[in-house]
């Protein structure tokens, strides 16, 4: 008994190991840094959940190259949400929000350095587990009940009446 109650606990710590196995990542760019590339490989996403700059004059960007056939080509798709708005065009602006973005796969993503600034990004790729939309990538884990459910079902029973 004390052998299966120990099967199952560690049936579940192995359960959450796998649930978060996909850790953030962060990485800073400083200015003489060479460009941070990230390769999201088909039936992958990356998700950047945090882009910030600090300093510089010039704004940050994640550049996206797409590499399939159909939707190929470059962009920047995400500029870098400013923290020090002491110098630069946007001296006099209120604090910007961090936006947050999706990338599928297959595509090569560049941040490349600015000078003058320092480039925080943290992201996490994805397997792209839920083809079809919705769904975020939970496992589900089983669970198993000692006794099967019974269904009850009702039984027409005789009864003697008096006749008059």
């Amino acid at each position: 008994m004390l052998t299966a109650r120990c099967f199952i606990v560690l049936a579940f710590f192995a359960a959450a190991a796998v649930a978060s196995a996909n850790p953030f990542k962060s990485k800073i760019v400083t200015g003489t840094d060479p460009t941070l590339v990230i390769t999201v490989p088909d039936g992958h996403f990356l998700k950047i959940t945090n882009f910030s700059q600090d300093g510089g004059t010039d704004r940050g960007a994640v550049h996206v190259t797409l590499s399939d056939s159909e939707n190929g080509g470059t962009t920047k798709m995400l500029t870098a949400t400013r923290i020090d708005l002491s110098t630069g065009l946007n001296s006099q602006n209120f604090p910007e929000t961090i936006n947050r973005a999706i990338i599928a796969g297959p595509a090569t993503v560049r941040v490349p350095p600015i000078s003058g600034a320092t480039l925080f990004i943290s992201y996490r790729k994805e397997l792209n587990d839920s083809e079809g939309g919705g769904g975020g990538g939970v496992t589900p884990i089983p669970i198993f009940s000692p006794t099967p459910g019974v269904t009850p079902t009702a039984t027409p029973t005789a009864t003697a009446s008096p006749t008059p």
